[in-house]
């Protein structure tokens, strides 16, 4: 790998003394040369991360904005890569946000510029990003032109069943960023299609990717949640004679490394969709069984519907989630019950029919795995767990959920026990200086960390606002915010907490007559958006998820609106979190609102030359205290407006 190192080691030298010379190099002199803007505060970073990757250990890099910490963690981890010759993983908080390291404007494309180096760096998706090739057929039925403009641009060894004269990849979501989510998910893939029994399996865009970014030499990027179902599906994939979902790796990074708990939770829940089984149960009534496996089938089908109805009954929705709390009346327990006998007797007829041969080996590979995860979790529901559960219910979609509380111990095992560099890296990972609360939550037993502050001059760049409304007013609310973005000639982020802020600000906004472009998430694909956005000066980007991690630098974005404190939801998550807190408010609520606050806040200000305004819009009667503890975390004094 000698070759692909930007400095030389020789026999007698160490790699990691001349990677902290070269470092030393590219931070005082390479950059500075080039006109890249360097601060101390990159540079202490710098020195600090090269413990971590001397000694294989976790570090905590808390960096406040505008440090410039993605260039760091970029160039210790493209480097140990290619001495180690194991490409380094970067996890991004979200799907939404891993487009942003390769966009155009990027970090990585600046110091591929700068350092003249070639950096091999490839995505690694989730499966619903990627077109699934048996619904696009049946999708082409419900939404026929759009669809239709899908099938048609598709490789022609798709259509023709020929050989790939050259490779090719494609079913990216991000190729069809036209497609609203609502057309896409009717085409894209979903859990019941198995995919390892797939005949299109060698054509499949999804398959192609994930060979291609298997063999990433110097970065992969992915997200929290795929990295995490990497680490709870290895060792089932290779069982099952599968490739894990990520490749051997020498490091990873993880971004907004402070919402990474939360990702380890989701990726360890149990989903049962009322759909999914009724799906399979049909499509195995479509096969020669017995008469028996038939009625015992058909119970399974009546007793599915009747379990979704009784949860449906005795769940209670809120506003500001879709996750519903599930009361655990005597008629959903006895539902549930009856339920999961009946799949466990429908387990056993299969038994019999696997015998005859008269069920298709890929259906009944199918049923069986899902019949096997579906009373294990139905089972998990009947028991007093220490677990989480809710149920979400979408149109005519209704789904269990069954959440861990803990995964601490699960991610030490699987892990942190591992001797490799982990890097978190956030504006926000301590907690009143302190890393224990996130160290235990991940069951990480020995950490390095640092922590160093902004290092922009906020009274010169940055005017906040705190206007105060009733929270019936929200016709005011909205002129406001409509106001605001007039004066500031769009160039302006809305950041919303729920569906029902969106569909009021969509409203408000499609009717104003706007003379500036207005994209609102969901529309189209996000990272799509977000490049209209920074392309397009005066537009206005309304977003539910882009409260981190977005990184428009320039005159494209001088105005945050932030329409209300971003509370957690009322669901159950943050219900059994306040269930756990001796005071729920302060220890649970504020600390999540005050952090999501400043990330939202961190948007504004990423260079040098920015500035502009945030506008926090307040109730009337919030307290005292609170508004205090909103003071100390803004980075000036904010102008109140009553």
């Amino acid at each position: 790998m000698q070759e692909r190192i930007p400095f030389t080691v020789s026999k007698t030298e160490s790699f990691y003394d001349q990677l902290s010379q070269w470092i030393g190099d590219v931070f005082y002199d390479i950059l500075p040369e080039s006109g890249f803007e360097v601060r101390d505060e990159q540079i202490f970073m710098a020195y600090q991360l090269e413990k971590a990757f001397k000694d294989k250990q976790v570090m905590f890099a808390e960096a406040g904005v505008g440090t410039g910490k993605t260039i760091v963690y970029l160039l210790y981890s493209i480097m140990y890569a290619r001495y180690t010759n194991r490409p380094a993983v970067i996890a991004c908080a979200d799907e939404t946000l891993i487009e942003q390291l390769v966009k155009k404007e990027g970090d990585i494309a600046k110091l591929e510029q700068i350092l003249g180096l070639s950096i091999d760096v490839r995505l690694a998706k989730s499966e619903e990003q990627y077109l699934c090739l048996n619904k696009l057929e049946k999708g082409r039925i419900q939404f026929s032109e759009e669809t239709d403009l899908i099938y048609q641009q598709l490789p022609v060894f798709v259509h023709t069943g020929g050989s790939m004269q050259t490779f090719t990849r494609y079913g990216d979501r991000r190729e069809f960023p036209e497609l609203s989510d609502e057309v896409w998910e009717s085409v894209n893939w979903d859990p019941l299609q198995d995919c390892f029994a797939c005949d299109k399996r060698h054509r499949c865009g999804l398959t192609l990717n994930r060979e291609y970014y298997r063999h990433a030499k110097d970065l992969i990027i992915c997200s929290h949640d795929f990295y995490m179902k990497h680490v709870w599906t290895k060792n089932s994939r290779r069982r099952e004679g599968q490739l894990p979902l990520l490749p051997e790796y020498s490091s990873v990074v993880f971004d907004e490394g402070h919402l990474l708990e939360y990702a380890a939770q989701k990726a360890l829940s149990y989903r049962f969709t009322e759909y999914t089984l009724e799906t399979l149960l049909t499509r195995l009534m479509e096969n020669d069984v017995r008469e028996r496996t038939l009625n015992t089938i058909e119970e399974a089908i009546l007793d599915n519907e009747s379990f979704f109805n009784a949860i449906s009954q005795f769940s209670s929705k809120s506003d500001s989630s879709e996750k519903q709390l599930i009361h655990k009346h005597p008629l959903v327990m006895r539902a549930c019950r009856k339920l999961h006998s009946t799949l466990q007797q429908l387990e056993e007829e299969l038994v019999f029919e696997s015998e005859l041969f008269v069920i298709n080996e890929y259906d009944l590979k199918i049923v069986e795995e899902y019949l096997e995860q579906i009373t294990y979790s139905l089972s998990l529901f009947l028991q007093e767990l220490n677990g989480i559960t809710w149920f979400e219910e979408t149109g005519s979609e209704r789904t269990l959920v069954i959440m861990p509380k803990l995964v601490a111990d699960v991610l030490q095992e699987e892990v942190f026990s591992q001797k490799k560099p982990y890097i978190f890296s956030s504006a926000t990972l301590s907690n009143e200086s302190s890393f224990d609360y996130i160290a235990s939550s991940l069951g990480i037993l020995d950490y390095l960390s640092f922590s160093v502050n902004s290092p922009f001059e906020y009274e010169e760049k940055m005017k906040v606002y705190l206007p105060k409304f009733h929270k019936v007013e929200t016709d005011k609310k909205l002129d406001y915010l409509t106001e605001q973005i007039i004066q500031s000639e769009g160039r302006a982020l809305i950041l919303l907490n729920t569906k029902a802020e969106m569909a009021q600000i969509k409203s408000k906004l499609l009717h104003a007559e706007l003379p500036f472009p207005v994209y609102f998430e969901g529309d189209e694909e996000i990272s799509t958006l977000v490049s209209k956005f920074q392309n397009e000066e005066h537009a206005i980007l309304c977003s539910m998820h882009l409260w981190e991690g977005l990184d428009i630098p320039g005159r494209s974005l001088e105005n945050v609106l932030i329409f209300s404190l971003p509370y957690p939801p009322h669901d159950p998550v943050f219900i059994a979190k306040r269930e756990g807190a001796e005071d729920p408010f302060s220890e649970v609520d504020l600390p999540y609102m005050l952090l999501r606050l400043r990330q939202g806040i961190g948007r504004l200000i990423r260079g040098e030359a920015d500035q502009g305004t945030v506008h926090i819009m307040v109730e009337k009667n919030i307290t005292e205290d609170v508004l205090q503890k909103i003071y100390r975390i803004l980075p000036v004094k904010p102008l109140e407006i009553n």
